[in-house]
Parts: structure tokens; sequence; C-alpha cells
């Protein structure tokens, strides 16, 4: 598939959607069911790992040519690191490929800035490098940003912004939220509008627990290897129609 392609037929849930309305300016992912759709087809985990991330690829170029201007994605949990060291390890080292291949040179030419968010210290240091690679090489695009949450929990964040905060004013009572949300790894990033999780799980699994306060959520039962442009559209047709309903109350 080429990057960031149009498709040539129009899916119908995309023509009910007000392009020129309410629309989503920051979506979030949780890109979940990679290993139990490998499993359910006979396969090895690291086979749900591998196409989870062609279908990550695939939506970056979904949201940029649709123009949503901030796409947050679940990459990696603070609580990933108890499944087994053969499985982390693979999902570490598709970061490294990631970052290799012809994508990130895509994502530059196609003015997407990649940032990090998360406690990446305790990943590899040859992980680290490739994070920092792709981070420099696209900081000065000023088109759509895309954050991967790497070794991201929505507790710790919170946890780790109230320990700078208290550090940075003496007089705690005078901290507002606006202030405190300075110190969260997403800092002055806007917050999520819709966030979506495949697999059928309907919780947020410790997933921008502070940014996600007012986010609409979408659920879908089909898992992340599966997902596509109509579920896509129809998340934010979704959006869409409760905002405007909204409106009307």
């Amino acid at each position: 598939m080429k990057w960031l392609c149009v498709h040539k037929e129009d899916h119908d849930i995309r023509k009910t959607i007000d392009w020129n309305g309410y629309l989503p300016k920051h979506i979030a992912i949780m890109m979940d069911g990679n290993g139990r759709w490998a499993t359910r087809r006979g396969l090895p985990r690291s086979a749900g790992h591998y196409a989870g991330m062609q279908t990550m690829r695939e939506t970056i170029s979904m949201c940029h040519r649709n123009g949503i201007a901030s796409l947050t994605l679940y990459a990696f949990s603070t609580e990933n690191w108890k499944r087994p060291k053969e499985e982390v390890d693979y999902i570490i080292n598709l970061v490294i490929e990631f970052v290799e291949d012809a994508t990130v040179l895509e994502l530059n030419q196609n003015n997407i800035k990649v940032e990090f968010i998360g406690d990446i210290s305790k990943f590899p240091l040859d992980t680290q490098e490739a994070m920092r690679k792709v981070v420099d090489l696209t900081q000065a695009n000023s088109g759509m940003t895309v954050y991967f949450a790497m070794n991201y929990g929505g507790k710790s964040d919170i946890v780790q912004a109230i320990k700078l905060c208290v550090e940075e004013h003496n007089d705690v009572s005078k901290i507002s939220e606006a202030e405190f949300e300075k110190f969260l790894y997403t800092g002055h990033n806007p917050a999520p509008d819709l966030l979506i999780r495949t697999s059928g799980e309907k919780r947020l699994s410790n997933f921008l627990l502070w940014q996600a306060a007012y986010a609409e959520l979408w659920f879908t039962d089909v898992m992340w290897p599966d997902f596509n442009e109509q579920l896509l559209y129809a998340a934010i047709h979704d959006y869409q129609q409760r905002k405007l309903r909204a409106l009307d109350a």
C-alpha cells in the first residue's frame, strides 16, 4: 500500500460526515487485540504485533489525509512489561524497525511531527536512540502531530507531574488545573476529543486518565490489525452526532 495514497472508492459512511462541522482535532487510540488476533489464526503473537504495526501506519495515513491535527497511539503501556520477555523484546524491536524503514522518511516528507510520551528511559539504549532519531528528524514539521505513548501509564503520568509541579511551586495552594497539566507528559498539547479502543474491551486501562476526562469514548469489537478506514469514519461520525445532540439538548 502506497503511503498516504488517496482511495478511489469513497465509503458510504464517509459521506454521512459533515467535514465542515464538528470534527475531532485530536484522536487517541488504544490499539488493542494484536495477540488475540494472531492466536485466533493459529499464529504466534508476534505476527499480531507486526500486523498491528502495519495497521498503525495506515491509520496515521488515514488521519493525515482527513485533516486530523493530532493522533495519540497507545503503543506500549507500563503494564506491558509483565508479558513474556520474548514478546516484550519483539515489540520493542518493532520500534527500531519502524524508524529504520521508509515510513519515517515519508512522515517527514508529509510534514508530520512525531513525539513520544512516557518514560522512555526504561527502554534499551538503541531503542531510545531510535526514538530520538525520529523526533529530531520531524521536529520542525508543522502538520499533523503523532504521539506514541511508550512505557506510558496514566497513574504514573499523574504522579510524576505532581512531583515536578510541587518542585516548581513553593505554594501548592496556588496550583491550578491548567498549571498542573503543564507537567504531564503531554504538556501543552491539546487533550483528546475522541478516544477509540479496539478488541471489545470497554475501559481506559490506565491510558490518559487526566487528559481523557472529557473525551468521547468509542469502542469496537474489531481487533486492532483489522481496524480500517470505515471504522475510523464510523467513530468520527458517532463523535459528530454526539456533539450535535449536545447542542440540541
